[in-house]
């Protein structure tokens, strides 16, 4: 038997409260388990090809106890009539090895330079990443 004092009693096993499930509020957008979205940036530049603008860019640090792994991207969310539609595209990749041993980096954070640019923060490779069309100079 289980009580709410039992420090390892999980919440499946406690009695639900009626009160508490009816006043939740319903998220617009739910983004994967497990990805720590910890990089948002709403995109108003104009660096980038238009298909990018007026939406979100999310930076899913990821997390390195799953498999498979899930996150390590930097993904686009595109939004309508301001509200997200669509699932997210990845549109930054490649932090992780293709047989997810090995990470090259996790996206932490996201910034829009004065360029239009987006800036990545990557606390695994310890660099700082920039992301433009192609041909455009800084």
């Amino acid at each position: 038997m289980c009580t709410t004092q039992d420090s390892i009693c999980s919440n499946a096993t406690r009695s639900q409260r009626p009160d508490l499930v009816a006043k939740a509020i319903r998220p617009d957008y739910a983004i994967g388990s497990h990805v720590a979205p910890l990089g948002l940036l709403f995109y108003t530049g104009s660096n980038l090809p238009a298909q990018y603008r007026g939406g979100a860019f999310i930076g899913e640090h990821g997390s390195w106890n799953r498999s498979p792994l899930s996150g390590y991207v930097v993904a686009y969310v595109a939004f309508e009539n301001g509200k997200p539609v669509g699932a997210p595209r990845p549109v930054v990749t490649g932090f992780a090895s293709d047989d997810e041993k090995e990470l090259h980096g996790a996206p932490v954070g996201l910034a829009q330079d004065r360029d239009g640019g987006v800036v990545i923060a990557d606390d695994v490779g310890n660099v700082v990443w920039r992301v433009t069309k192609a041909g455009s100079q800084p």
